[in-house]
């Protein structure tokens, strides 16, 4: 390996453009050295953008053709197993955005495939990398907030349906808001439970918006005609020590705008957005909130980690194995909703 990490992009759309390359720009000794993507003429016109020397149609023949450390995997769902399996297997470190697949078994095929390669698989779960949660993580390791038996994972838009892409399509995406944004909510909050085993759920889902031609939505019309996801999702989660956790997901709701975490513990509780503390010490109720937190970027931090660990300098912030039980859970509870029934995960 150079000094310089040697990158290649694999689907140069919004989220390519609008975080990974900021991110990669922002970060010392890396080169974005190509891109590709199956719609013609956009890796290319991607390049042309940055700067970068080499565009592709297809990862097969950026793979197979370019000198690379790593990729980043940018792609629709749909196309997350197979972009990613295939890097792994070229001895590529992955930065693969969320979710981490469209189902359980390829979220397993795609870790299987970093372990056998001996290479680094990142899950792109930036809501971890900012400073609150990275700062309410401590106040929970150090055991302040005593043993967390409760959390609440909340991401509702009062209006935010996609109008681009295949997100409100079921077979290239896996499903709808819960799959989408609500997948951050729950990894952070589970993260800042300690990542307890998920060991049953019971979920519902709602497509009330979907169908309609009538909606405000600020982001532009969709196609109704294709619409088969939930735009809003709900989930309670059971652990093995006994905690609970109760999962908000929507696209579109009647509500006000909503996003943020809690978690409740024997000495102390707190939540996200905006961040709080509430305790009780020497014989009185107390709320801190802390001041002059770093402005970060979430996904230039989460950038700068996964380049970070390439170089050796730490382990991996977002562990495989915690990311497979959030797949778990979020399989289970579009299972959940469609029996009507809970749905016991295996051990």
């Amino acid at each position: 390996m150079t000094d310089d990490i040697r990158v290649g992009i694999i689907g140069s759309g919004g989220i390519a453009k609008a975080a990974h390359m900021p991110g990669y720009l922002a970060t010392e000794g890396v080169q974005v050295v190509a891109a590709c993507d199956v719609m013609p003429g956009r890796a290319q016109a991607f390049a042309d953008e940055f700067g970068m020397p080499a565009a592709y149609d297809s990862y097969e023949e950026m793979l197979a053709q370019e000198d690379l450390d790593a990729v980043s995997v940018c792609t629709p769902n749909y196309a997350h197993k197979d972009a990613t399996v295939a890097a792994l297997k070229a001895g590529k470190h992955v930065l693969c955005e969320k979710p981490m697949a469209m189902s359980l078994d390829e979220a397993n095929e795609m870790a299987a495939a970093a372990k056998d390669a001996g290479t680094i698989l990142q899950i792109g779960l930036n809501w971890r990398f900012t400073s609150e949660a990275q700062l309410l993580r401590r106040y929970v390791e150090a055991g302040d907030l005593g043993d967390i038996y409760y959390g609440e994972a909340t991401c509702l838009r009062r209006r935010g349906i996609p109008s681009w892409g295949v997100f409100t399509q079921k077979r290239l995406q896996g499903g709808g808001s819960l799959i989408d944004v609500g997948v951050h909510a729950l990894d952070l909050t589970m993260w800042l439970m300690g990542n307890p085993k998920p060991v049953s759920v019971m979920g519902a889902t709602y497509m009330a918006f979907g169908k309609r031609d009538d909606v405000v939505n600020p982001w532009g019309a969709w196609d109704t005609k294709v619409f088969d996801v939930d735009d809003m999702g709900i989930g309670m989660i059971r652990f093995d020590n006994g905690a609970t956790l109760i999962l908000r997901a929507s696209w579109a709701a009647n509500l006000e705008d909503a996003s943020g975490n809690r978690v409740i513990g024997t000495e102390g509780g707190a939540r996200t957005s905006p961040f709080k503390l509430f305790m009780q010490q020497h014989g009185a109720l107390i709320d801190v909130t802390p001041t002059r937190l770093p402005e970060v970027r979430a996904h230039t931090e989460e950038i700068r980690h996964f380049v970070g660990c390439i170089r050796g300098e730490h382990d991996c912030l977002v562990k495989v194995e915690q990311v497979l039980d959030v797949q778990a859970v979020l399989d289970a509870i579009y299972a959940s909703a469609e029996s009507g029934h809970e749905v016991v995960l295996e051990g």
